[in-house]
């Protein structure tokens, strides 16, 4: 009997750990560690290379073949490994640093212990690949007389690009930034993916054949009429752009602002921008509340923490989650249980089931917030739970910066979309057919932008499938 027969009883799960809090606290650089080569010959020991593996089949948006890798890496043969990991996943560079890893709550060994360290292999794999030149430049052998224009440099729009320049297309990527990327580049903070794994990808994907614009707005600087003389199918990969506001008293006060505003700022200091002070976003000697519990709330923490806020506070209006594995979210599917993000091992607090009911300020900025717990029933003893206010719970919070980070209600105005009148669904996004076609013909969609916000593996998988559907679309019309 081999080791890996027996690994996944007998060797405990190894995380790979963060730098010290007091030490990342000081920098942007990324907190988070890797595991040594010997250390992940163990941890992928662990993998039971079940007969029918559910972290593939039912936790990855990418259906990356998991177990197979997984033996390879054991091994040591990084060449197969990659092999592997690139017929599935594009950029395991990024997943590798930024996926909660919905493939690691469907493993097999998680049912009665600790999941295989799925992500930090696929972390290795892609690292392994730069560092030994196994990852180079391929451009297609054949060019095809095609040519397909991507609206939106982010995770989706990476993908699609990478997909149809794989296939011979001839691919513009659109941006209306300074730089390629999209959420990659400017949305993420640094101390969780530092911009230079992102450049290296764009690098890449330049030396490929992929062709970015950046610096220009589809739609303004663009029109539809051009881009529909000029190629010969469209994919929007813009996003969802639109942030949940909260109408409340106090809401116009100055001190409050979207989340995605505030790190994107942050994102544009660290590469050099200049920030006029009057828009300047700061968490400096400031108590900080951050109204959202998702990992844009996390990001807003640790950037505030960065900043030398004096208190951070994250609020969510949602009940704090149990310790382990909820009975409503069994196996294989993606477990609701408390999770702490690397930000909130740095410090601030975390309060849960409270919502703000108005905002306070002197001097036309915001001074302190007004909340109140809430318990979440049914009105009526049978319908949908809803948060109720609990009487005699009210608290006011001191805050002097209030981070908006609720989530997304749209893609936004687009110039682009409102010129051809596409169609949109009940929620506001873009609506599309199963094939990712909008209601103009040659025109599709991908990512936020339809789906709603959600993760980047995800977005990179629809990216990847519009890609195969536009594919299918240009071939059918020979």
């Amino acid at each position: 009997m081999s080791k890996r027969d027996t690994a996944f009883m007998e060797t405990p799960r190894k995380e790979p750990g963060y730098r010290p809090a007091e030490e990342r606290r000081k920098d942007w650089n990324a907190v988070e560690l890797q595991l040594s080569d010997e250390e992940i010959h163990n941890q992928t020991a662990r993998c039971m290379d079940c007969g029918i593996p559910f972290c593939h089949g039912c936790g990855c948006p990418l259906l990356n073949v998991i177990p197979e890798f997984n033996d390879h890496v054991y091994a040591g043969r990084w060449q197969q490994a990659l092999d592997i990991l690139e017929t599935t996943n594009p950029f395991p560079e990024f997943t590798g640093r930024i996926c909660p890893a919905p493939c690691e709550g469907s493993c097999v060994v998680g049912i009665n212990g600790s999941p295989v360290t799925i992500r930090q292999a696929e972390l290795m794999i892609a690292e392994k690949g730069f560092e030994l030149g196994l990852i180079h430049p391929r451009p297609p052998v054949k060019r095809r007389n095609e040519k397909v224009a991507i609206v939106g440099s982010g995770p989706a729009g990476l993908g699609a690009a990478h997909e149809l320049n794989r296939m011979g297309y001839q691919v513009t990527v659109y941006e209306n930034a300074e730089h390629p990327g999209g959420i990659l580049r400017y949305g993420i903070p640094n101390f969780k993916l530092e911009k230079w794994v992102v450049e290296r990808r764009v690098n890449l994907m330049r030396e490929e054949g992929v062709r970015f614009e950046t610096g220009v707005e589809v739609g303004k600087d663009v029109s539809a009429r051009f881009l529909h003389s000029r190629f010969d199918a469209v994919i929007l990969t813009g996003g969802a752009r639109q942030p949940r506001g909260l109408d409340i008293p106090g809401s116009e006060l100055g001190g409050i602002h979207f989340a995605m505003r505030y790190l994107v700022q942050q994102n544009r200091r660290l590469e050099g921008a200049e920030i006029p002070a009057a828009e300047t976003i700061t968490a400096k000697d400031k108590d900080v509340l951050v109204i959202g519990g998702g990992d844009t709330g996390s990001d807003c923490l640790g950037t505030a923490l960065r900043q030398g806020a004096r208190s951070v506070i994250q609020m969510e209006i949602l009940p704090k989650p149990p310790e382990t594995r909820a009975p409503e979210t069994p196996w294989p599917e993606w477990p609701l249980m408390l999770r702490e993000s690397s930000s909130h091992k740095e410090g601030g607090e975390r309060r849960w089931s409270m919502t703000a009911t108005a905002f306070e300020g002197e001097g036309k900025q915001v001074q302190k917030v007004h909340c109140v717990e809430v318990e979440w029933k049914s009105p009526d003893g049978g319908g949908r739970p809803v948060p109720l206010p609990v009487k005699g719970s009210e608290k006011i919070i001191n805050a002097q910066l209030v981070l908006l980070a609720m989530g997304f209600v749209g893609p936004g105005k687009n110039a682009y979309v409102a010129e051809l009148g596409l169609e949109l669904d009940q929620r506001g996004f873009i609506k599309r057919d199963a094939d990712n076609m909008t209601s103009e013909a040659g025109v599709f969609v991908a990512g936020d932008m339809t789906q709603g916000a959600s993760l980047v593996v995800r977005a990179i998988a629809d990216g990847i499938t519009a890609a195969r559907n536009v594919n299918g679309f240009l071939q059918g019309k020979k």
